[in-house]
């Protein structure tokens, strides 16, 4: 059984654990995608990325490919201090379909993407964004008090592709950006922006505010943003118009002018959220958000058309009201999350970056069919 006892969108009918190497396991995982039959972690506290190419069948399965460092083993950020197309410094948000790989390497202040899937440990980059060459991470490419550009990064933690183009969660700027197509060349500059009136702003915006940590845009071109800070993900019914328009939905507060933590409630409620860091739709019309800093995941079979909206089940805790770590104990379960930052989803499959439990968790699960009910 899953965790929500009055679940009414899917069952789960399995859940497996997985902790990176024995030798060198995962600390921290803040970002998790799919690679087709396998999938792609960052290991955030230690300054890497595991590639597996199939599903791991044990809990310390070695991966095929690491990035960041010169094998597993390593662990130091920039690989000793040296930056270069080959080090990460804090990755975070992951993309792939398969072929290529983009990386948000969030405190290195730019995103680097190989055009084809990295094959051995510590291989370079092909391009970088944000910075202007590879041997550079200053934030907005001069320093904290620098205006951003078209061009600049400033802590890009999350992003996001459909194999052409390209947003990218410029977190520490409150933006998100949007490339046109992939980029080729190194410091290419974003086309649009979303959650400022131009390029050169970084402040509070009153009449746009987003502290975005990571985007995703469904198949019909709907697009999430999950707004960290508010307490909220944000929800436009087409991508396009989010450069010209606030969202249609707010899911996790009353309306746009709201921002607390759970609603300014003590315990959580199925239609708040607290510090959430992701949000995906699957492939049926709902979403998934990781509700990080109540350590669950929400579900909601489809986007309502007004805002506030509550899920309908979850993982990680007994029922809507609890939000505790770990269900409020001081050791990891098998049903339990401490503070979820990532989620993907393929399918019947998502994988979720269980942080604070350093470790993946791997849900089947069996979405109940709605055309009939």
């Amino acid at each position: 059984m899953i965790d929500q006892k009055t679940d009414i969108t899917f069952t789960l009918k399995e859940r497996r654990l997985f902790y990176g190497p024995k030798n060198s396991p995962l600390l921290a995982p803040r970002g998790v995608c799919r690679l087709g039959e396998g999938f792609a972690v960052s290991d955030t506290g230690q300054n890497r990325v595991f590639i597996w190419k199939q599903m791991p069948k044990k809990e310390h399965a070695p991966p095929d490919v690491t990035l960041g460092q010169l094998s597993a083993e390593g662990t130091g950020r920039n690989a000793g201090d040296q930056l270069s197309a080959s080090s990460l410094q804090y990755p975070s948000g992951l993309w792939s379909d398969g072929k290529k790989l983009i990386v948000a390497d969030a405190w290195n202040h730019r995103v680097l993407i190989w055009h084809s899937l990295p094959t051995q440990d510590g291989q370079p980059a092909d391009v970088v964004l944000g910075q202007k060459d590879f041997h550079s991470n200053q934030p907005n490419v001069k320093g904290v008090q620098a205006s951003p550009s078209a061009n600049s990064l400033y802590w890009p933690y999350g992003l996001h592709s459909d194999g052409e183009k390209l947003w990218i969660a410029d977190t520490g700027n409150r933006r998100v950006l949007y490339f046109d197509r992939i980029p080729t060349e190194n410091f290419a500059p974003a086309q649009q922006v979303c959650g400022q009136e131009d390029f050169c702003q970084k402040e509070y915006n009153p009449d746009f505010a987003i502290w975005p940590y990571s985007v995703h845009i469904s198949p019909r071109g709907e697009m999430l943003v999950t707004d960290t800070a508010y307490y909220r993900v944000l929800y436009w019914k087409n991508a396009e118009l989010a450069f010209s328009q606030k969202a249609d939905v707010v899911i996790g507060q009353k309306d746009f002018e709201a921002n607390g933590q759970n609603q300014h409630g003590f315990f959580p409620k199925a239609h708040t959220l607290s510090w959430c860091y992701d949000a995906k739709f699957d492939d049926k019309g709902g979403i998934w958000v990781a509700d990080t800093g109540n350590s669950r995941l929400l579900h909601w079979t489809q986007v309502a058309d007004q805002s506030n909206a509550p899920a309908e089940a979850l993982l990680g805790q007994d029922h809507f009201e609890q939000g505790s770590e770990n269900k409020n104990s001081i050791e990891s379960k098998p049903d339990s999350f401490y503070w979820p930052f990532s989620i993907t989803l393929n399918k019947n499959t998502l994988l979720a970056a269980d942080t604070g439990n350093h470790r993946i968790v791997i849900h089947q699960l069996n979405y109940k069919d709605f055309t009939n009910s």
